[in-house]
């Protein structure tokens, strides 16, 4: 299954709101989000789902990816938002109720998908990837059964790579 790890856009200021999860992207965040959906289309880069963030900015993002139709269907998840957890999310991944597919976004958070993509791909998370926001990580996850630790990166790109 390959697997797309992407961070929400630019969002507003954190004083601006009471409660984080209710910064929205800002128009600046709406716009590059944009670009970058585009341009995954153009790349032919579709998915079987998208899962989000319950959060505002990766709802949003994840509107905009679905906008550019580059997957038929959005669901959010709680396990993408700052506190969930890789483990959970890979429990439900494996479970009967997840839907089947062979190519999977997730719409997130940072630190979380950089220590996501650490620990499927060296087993642990060491604090080395940074996703900036609107940026992509690509990897190859094995078989439901491998352990954890086997997935393969092939894809790591900061927004600017794909607005370019």
């Amino acid at each position: 299954m390959e697997l797309y790890l992407i961070r929400h856009g630019i969002a507003a200021d954190r004083e601006a709101y009471e409660r984080d999860r209710d910064r929205p992207l800002t128009e600046e965040g709406r716009k590059k989000t944009q670009k970058v959906a585009k341009r995954l289309r153009s790349l032919d880069l579709n998915f079987d789902l998208i899962l989000t963030s319950p959060l505002i900015r990766a709802r949003q993002t994840a509107e905009i990816l679905l906008s550019q139709h580059l997957a038929p269907l959005l669901q959010e998840s709680e396990h993408l938002a700052p506190e969930g957890e890789l483990q959970a999310w890979l429990a439900w991944l494996n479970s009967k109720t997840a839907p089947q597919g062979q190519r999977l976004a997730l719409v997130g958070h940072q630190p979380n998908l950089g220590d996501w993509t650490e620990t499927l791909v060296w087993g642990t998370p060491k604090g080395a990837i940074a996703v900036k926001k609107a940026g992509v990580i690509g990897l190859e996850l094995p078989n439901p059964d491998a352990p954890i630790g086997r997935s393969t990166l092939f894809w790591l790109s900061p927004p600017r790579m794909l607005l370019s």
